[in-house]
């Protein structure tokens, strides 16, 4: 993931073995992750059981928010891939219960590898 991309907002894939000992203390005894995205320090965490929305907050990033989604909370979802010109696609999450999705911009290339994570966990 590029410097730039980051600073733009936009989200990449990392490789999970990069964050898996920083998540290892949080995730369940069965849990294992599937697909990680990295916006500079906040990520977005599939996993077997769960979508983890992580939010470092501060000039440290020592204050962190978890924000844990069962996928069987998920009632939709909606991805917007971007056009030719456009440098940014956007995911929306409808989680039962509330009625305002959760929005994140992601980077043009992982539109298709979110969504078909959600795919994946939410139809298993």
């Amino acid at each position: 993931m590029g410097f730039l991309d980051a600073l733009l907002g936009n989200a990449a894939e990392v490789d999970k073995s990069e964050v898996a000992e920083e998540l290892a203390p949080i995730l369940a005894d069965t849990e294992q992750i599937d697909r990680v995205y990295k916006l500079i320090r906040d990520m977005y965490v599939f996993t077997n059981k769960r979508l983890l929305l992580i939010d470092k907050q501060g000039m440290t990033g020592r204050k962190v928010e978890y924000h844990s989604i069962p996928y069987r909370a998920i009632t939709q979802f909606k991805v917007e891939t971007a056009g030719h010109f456009d440098m940014d696609a956007e995911l929306q999450i409808w989680i039962s219960g509330s009625a305002e999705p959760i929005k994140k911009e992601l980077k043009k290339n992982t539109a298709v590898g979110i969504q078909r994570s959600l795919a994946n966990w939410m139809f298993n």
